[in-house]
């Protein structure tokens, strides 16, 4: 394989949505989830009102990567090896000795081996991986808070999930989530770049085959569509797909479902036996997409890059499963003194023309930064029992990032601007941890390298 990746390589190029062609003001939108979850639970479950109360500060919490453990109502960060670097109890932090007591002088979570190797959901535990989570892991965190006993409150929280976000809300107006969105889009919703919507043309007219895939029912979808892109939208996608329902959509037999159409965004009831031409689709499985996609690039294995946000739902299946290329959305990595500008530098030791660099145009977005109370999404000091000396651990998801990714980058917009045939270091075993980030690494993996050399 070679050391470089290039989306000149790619016949197929698809899409995730959400926080992947979308960005969304994360400040209201946080809030909003929150609130909406929230509101299911103090008037449909009678929960304290004082869940509601929030305070700026409270929003450090909030933490991407974070596992809830549901047998005691903790929540751990953990290294790559599944040692817990830090942990709470609800919201409040358990010290080093706290932590040795619940999970041994060793520090291991005891689920780690399950959640490493399938990132399966579990009665035992919920792993938070992207933007939509993390208003529910401080809210998690918040309800331990106020409970004597946590064995309970999990069901209730995946009823105040489905009460806001399940298939028929959008169109029926129920919970919170959606009738906000709909009344104000601009509030929450970022539009594209000119530049994105170029890129996305451009790869159009190279002939490559272009894929939006993406868990949001379809018309949650236009909605978003129409907003960051234009009416015109449809027109740059070759095959979108909705509710995908992922990551099964990249289940292999028996587990496959099937892909159906749509009439004014009702599935039908019937499932399609395979796919003939492309289209906008409802749910669906990868091998009958790798069919279809075979015909249009009149190829026997074309080669798929695919773009998200998820280890969970993008990543890990895609590469696991579907052999695609994959590209992640890592947003942290503006918190990270991944600037602007960093794009108009050279990225390692991969030299182009300053013409050929991409640039970033500065975002109204604040960056994703560290929390003063879980540190960094990527590195985390850990002191091992009987050792005075602390040493720098990749975090699980920093190092599954690496193991299932190509490569990471902060947004579709910072190599919008870059040739088609530009080459990204990717990610490698045998390359140091600070290959594969573009434009550059964040500042904890440079400093952790750094502190190995000196």
């Amino acid at each position: 394989m070679s050391e470089y990746f290039s989306l000149s390589d790619c016949d197929v190029i698809g899409f995730d949505l959400d926080h992947t062609l979308c960005r969304y003001h994360l400040k209201e939108t946080s809030r909003l989830i929150y609130d909406s979850f929230t509101r299911y639970l103090v008037e449909h479950r009678d929960y304290d009102k004082d869940l509601l109360a929030l305070t700026p500060a409270t929003w450090d919490f909030c933490f991407k990567g974070l596992v809830v453990d549901l047998e005691d109502g903790n929540l751990v960060k953990l290294a790559e090896d599944g040692t817990v670097l830090r942990a709470t109890h609800g919201t409040t932090n358990l010290s080093t000795e706290e932590i040795i007591k619940h999970y041994s002088p060793n520090r291991e979570w005891k689920h780690f081996n399950s959640l490493n190797t399938s990132f399966t959901r579990s009665t035992q535990y919920y792993f938070y991986d992207n933007y939509f989570d993390l208003p529910g892991a401080l809210l998690c965190g918040s309800v331990v808070d106020m409970l004597r006993k946590v064995k309970y409150f999990w069901k209730d929280i995946v009823a105040a999930i489905d009460h806001n976000y399940n298939t028929s809300a959008f169109k029926e107006d129920a919970g919170w989530y959606f009738p906000s969105v709909k009344r104000d889009p601009g509030r929450y919703l970022q539009p594209c770049s000119d530049s994105v919507k170029a890129w996305l043309r451009s790869m159009k007219s190279a002939g490559k085959v272009l894929l939006l895939i993406t868990s949001s029912h379809s018309d949650y979808c236009r909605l978003i569509c129409d907003h960051i892109l234009g009416k015109d939208w449809e027109e740059l996608f070759d095959v979108i797909i909705t509710n995908a329902l992922k990551p099964g959509f990249f289940s292999l037999v028996p587990q496959q479902r099937p892909f159906k159409t749509l009439v004014n965004d009702v599935e039908e009831s019937e499932g399609l036996p395979s796919l003939d031409k492309p289209g906008w689709y409802s749910q669906g499985n990868w091998p009958h997409l790798h069919e279809l996609l075979k015909t249009m690039t009149g190829k026997p294995e074309p080669k798929v890059v695919y773009f998200g946000d998820s280890m969970r739902s993008d990543m890990f299946p895609a590469s696991t499963f579907g052999k695609w290329e994959t590209v992640m959305i890592v947003e942290e990595m503006e918190g990270e003194g991944v600037q602007w500008s960093d794009a108009a530098k050279t990225n390692e030791a991969h030299v182009e023309p300053q013409e050929k660099k991409g640039k970033f145009e500065k975002n109204k977005l604040s960056p994703s930064a560290p929390s003063e109370q879980w540190g960094s999404y990527f590195v985390d000091a850990h002191k091992t029992d009987g050792d005075d000396e602390e040493s720098q651990k990749l975090t699980w998801c920093c190092h599954s990032i690496h193991k299932y990714s190509t490569m990471a980058i902060p947004s579709v917009e910072s190599i919008a601007d870059l040739p088609l045939d530009y080459k990204f270091p990717r990610f490698s075993p045998n390359k140091p941890c600070t290959t594969g980030y573009y434009p550059r690494p964040p500042d904890s993996l440079l400093r952790k390298c750094q502190s190995q050399l000196s």
